[in-house]
């Protein structure tokens, strides 16, 4: 799920420089989604049976040249024990053949924002629904509080360690019109100083199963969700004409 990791002093360079590290961003990101272990490319989601170990060789065999497979892991939400799984890539998926690009918001420095970051002692651990749990949680490690006021009205935002980097989920009034229904995926920028951070909403990016209905993503806690539009960052998906929604 981790991307590129951004310079922290992006909100100190000029206009013109960040405007220009952005537009990279947005094609780095549509290279990445595009590729053949890319968000679009998962066609295949196959949790196995308890006991059994995945065998990503052997699922390959007789699958097209186009195919990997790869193994992954969660947390059984009735038993607690581990749940193994394989996961399907295909190079040719119909939804890479289908895809066009992804809207996005016009480049705001207005949204760049710094945050007070305030580590916690231990590995604690909050809760997020996730989008194909039905209604169930799933614990993860949230490593400090990030704090800033927007539009008047302050926020403490629980972002969680996604492989050694921040991520942030949050949801606003944007959601399921002009931006993903499920809410925004958001990477935090650390700095030089551990007790500040920098949010920029201008990379907001549609969370992976916005691409594919094989992943299962965590949704917005209450304590972040914006009461007023993030209009900055990506929108929506858009397809080529003729091609219909895989999901």
């Amino acid at each position: 799920m981790n991307e590129s990791a951004v310079p922290h002093s992006i909100a100190d360079q000029p206009a013109a420089d960040a405007v220009g590290q952005w537009h990279a961003w947005r094609a780095e990101r549509h290279r990445a989604l595009t590729s053949a272990s890319g968000n679009l490319a998962l066609v295949e989601t196959r949790w196995l049976p308890a006991g059994t170990r995945p065998d990503a060789e052997r699922a390959r065999a007789g699958q097209p040249d186009t195919v990997t497979v790869t193994t992954l892991s969660r947390t059984d939400l009735v038993t607690g024990g581990t749940e193994d799984g394989l996961r399907f890539w295909d190079a040719d998926a119909p939804a890479i053949r289908a895809f066009d690009r992804v809207d996005a918001f016009a480049y705001d420095p207005s949204w760049v924002l710094h945050a007070t970051y305030t580590p916690v002692s231990g590995a604690r651990r909050v809760s997020f629904e996730h989008l194909r749990d039905n209604g169930g949680t799933r614990d993860l490690v949230v490593p400090g509080d990030i704090t800033l006021t927007v539009d008047g009205r302050d926020y403490t935002l629980s972002a969680f360690d996604d492989d050694g980097t921040l991520l942030l989920v949050f949801g606003d009034p944007t959601n399921g019109d002009t931006t993903y229904g499920a809410g925004r995926f958001l990477f935090v920028q650390r700095t030089e100083d551990e007790h500040r951070v920098l949010l920029d909403f201008n990379r907001a990016f549609v969370p992976p199963c916005g691409f594919s209905d094989q992943y299962n993503c965590p949704m917005p806690p209450r304590q972040n969700r914006f009461h007023l539009p993030v209009e900055a960052g990506e929108k929506l998906p858009v397809l080529r004409a003729g091609s219909s929604a895989q999901h």
